[in-house]
């Protein structure tokens, strides 16, 4: 980030998030959202992550005195029509990567920003295909720490990247936040990306 003026407030605490919000040449302020993260009984994967991410952009809107605009996101792991969610310790990271391997999951990555009364959302679907996985790869992959913190227990921008045959979609959506849709968002509540001035 430099040291310019912040022209959003981003609601996450997410380093990869502001990493890439970076790439857009926006600069910000993070206040992460507090909120309770748990899908409600038969709510599709699709509506849990549009609910969080537009829960996590009310919250620090609230919380922020609305004096700028507000960016948030939500990013899960969908396998089998079920959201995996984060690893809770080494044996259910095991069982995530063992059902991943082989097979092709989605990325589902929410996009929601308010400001004022406004409020504009967006929905990247990507598809990642892994190849095989040895439990000894796991193991190997555990003890680096990546797989801790991280839906679905990999980090396509890490080393979690060699697990990875075919990604169709949103580079940038599977790591936290999709830059198309993101700078599409901006653009509507006017706010320039790139430092490029509007027509």
């Amino acid at each position: 980030m430099n040291s310019e003026s912040p022209r959003i407030i981003l609601a996450s605490a997410s380093p990869r998030r502001r990493e890439l919000l970076d790439q857009l040449g926006i600069t910000y302020d993070v206040v992460p959202a507090d909120i309770h993260e748990r899908p409600r009984p038969d709510e599709s994967p699709e509506a849990y992550v549009r609910r969080v991410a537009a829960e996590k952009s009310l919250d620090t809107w609230r919380s922020g005195g609305g004096r700028l605009a507000v960016l948030a996101a939500d990013t899960e792991v969908v396998l089998d029509g079920s959201i995996l969610g984060k690893p809770r310790d080494f044996e259910h990271a095991l069982s995530m990567l063992s059902r991943l391997a082989g097979r092709e999951h989605r990325v589902l990555s929410a996009v929601s920003l308010r400001l004022g009364d406004e409020h504009w959302e967006a929905l990247n679907v990507s598809s990642v295909t892994f190849r095989p996985i040895s439990r000894e790869e796991i193991e190997a992959y555990w003890a680096t720490g990546e797989p801790c913190d991280k839906a679905g227990a990999y980090a396509i921008q890490g080393k979690g990247a060699i697990f990875v045959r075919h990604l169709s979609g949103s580079y940038s959506g599977v790591m936290g936040l999709p830059l198309f849709e993101t700078a599409e968002l901006l653009k509507r509540a006017g706010i320039s990306v790139l430092n490029v001035p509007f027509p």
